[in-house]
C-alpha cells in the first residue's frame, strides 16, 4: 500500500498565457453559471461570446502591461513541483495542476495521472476561502472529468482552508515583510480580497465569513490590524463593500502618505495584484501623494508549500 501512487491535484481559476487567448479565456469565464447568471440558461454562452468579445481588447491591454499574458499557470505548476518535492519523504505522490477556464484543464490533468496508475486522488483548491463560485465551480469540474477519467479510483476533497495554523504564519511571513518596505510609522493597512455579487453572499455562500476567519487569525498572530475591502467587481448589480479603490481615497482624504495592501484571498500573483494593485491602485494612490506598498504573495514560498503540504497529508482518499 505505502509504495501506491496518490494524484494531487492543485485546483485554480487559469489566465490567457497569450494575447491570442484572452477573449477565448473570457468566454470560458462568463460561460459559467456559477460565476455570474447572463439572463436564462440557453442565453449563457451567447452572452458570453458577445461579452468576450467586447472586453478582450481592454483586457488585452491589461496584461500587456504585465508581460503579455497570466503567469498564473507557471506558478501553480511551480507550487505543483515544490509540493510533490516536498512529500517525497512521506510517499509516492504526484502533484498536478487543473484550470477551471483554461489549460491544464481537469481531463487533460486526469489523464496524465491516469498513465502515473494512481489508485488515489486528493482534491486541493488553491483558493483558502469557499465560494461557489471558485472552489465549488473548480471542484464540480473535476468530478465531472473524474466520472469519464478515473471513475473507480477514490477522491478526497480539501474544500477551505481560511485559518489553517500553516496558512496564516505564512500569511504573517507576508506581512511582515511588507512591513519591511514601508518608510516609516505604521502604514495602513488594507487586506484586499477578491469581490462578489452581494446576492451571492446573502444566499449563503461562507466565502465572506471565511475571510474575516481568516483575519481574525492573522490579526492574532501579528497584532496588526486592517481594514477587509474588495477589488474586481464586474457588472450592475450591488458587490461586496468597501471598494480599495475608495478605501484608499479615504485614505488620502485623512491626510495618509502610504498604505500597505495585502492581497488576502490570493495565493498566487496574476492581473488582480499584477496589474490591479500594483499598476492601478498604486497609480490613483501616487496621484494623492500617497505611497502604495502590496504585501508579497506566498507563490513557491517554503512556509506556504509547507501548508499545502499539511493540507495534503490531512485528508486520505
Amino acid at each position: 500500500m505505502q509504495n501506491q501512487t496518490t494524484g494531487v491535484v492543485l485546483l485554480n481559476l487559469g489566465g490567457p498565457e497569450r494575447q491570442e487567448d484572452v477573449e477565448q479565456f473570457l468566454k470560458n469565464l462568463f460561460s459559467d453559471r456559477n460565476i455570474i447568471r447572463l439572463g436564462p440558461a440557453f442565453l449563457q454562452k451567447p452572452l458570453a461570446r458577445l461579452i468576450s468579445r467586447r472586453r478582450a481588447p481592454y483586457s488585452r491591454e491589461m496584461y500587456k502591461k504585465i508581460g503579455g499574458g497570466s503567469p498564473l499557470k507557471a506558478i501553480s505548476e511551480a507550487q505543483a513541483a515544490e509540493l510533490e518535492k516536498a512529500l517525497r519523504d512521506v510517499g509516492n505522490y504526484r502533484v498536478r495542476v487543473a484550470m477551471r477556464y483554461w489549460h491544464t484543464r481537469a481531463e487533460e490533468t486526469l489523464t496524465e495521472l491516469k498513465s502515473f496508475n494512481v489508485k488515489s486522488l486528493i482534491a486541493l483548491p488553491l483558493y483558502p476561502h469557499y465560494s461557489r463560485t471558485t472552489t465549488g465551480s473548480s471542484l464540480s469540474d473535476l468530478r465531472q472529468a473524474k466520472e469519464k477519467i478515473l471513475p473507480d479510483i477514490p477522491m478526497a476533497e480539501i474544500t477551505s482552508w481560511p485559518d489553517h495554523p500553516a496558512y496564516i504564519a505564512a500569511l504573517s511571513s507576508c506581512l511582515k515583510e511588507g512591513l519591511q518596505q514601508c518608510a516609516g510609522g505604521k502604514p495602513r493597512l488594507l487586506y484586499s480580497a477578491h469581490s462578489l455579487p452581494q446576492a451571492v453572499i446573502d444566499s449563503g455562500d461562507p466565502y465572506l465569513d471565511h475571510l474575516r476567519r481568516t483575519i481574525a487569525a492573522l490579526e492574532k498572530e501579528t497584532g496588526i490590524e486592517g481594514t477587509l475591502c474588495f477589488q474586481s467587481r464586474g457588472g450592475p448589480m450591488p458587490w461586496l463593500k468597501p471598494e480599495t479603490s475608495g478605501v484608499i481615497n479615504e485614505c488620502a482624504r485623512s491626510g495618509e502618505k502610504e498604505a500597505l495592501v495585502m492581497p488576502i484571498s490570493f495565493v498566487c500573483d496574476h492581473i488582480e495584484t499584477l496589474y490591479e494593485i500594483d499598476i492601478l491602485f498604486a497609480g490613483q494612490a501616487s496621484s494623492h501623494g500617497m505611497r502604495l506598498i502590496t504585501t508579497p504573495l506566498p507563490n513557491t514560498r517554503k512556509d506556504f508549500i509547507a501548508c499545502l503540504r499539511d493540507l495534503t497529508l490531512s485528508v486520505q482518499a
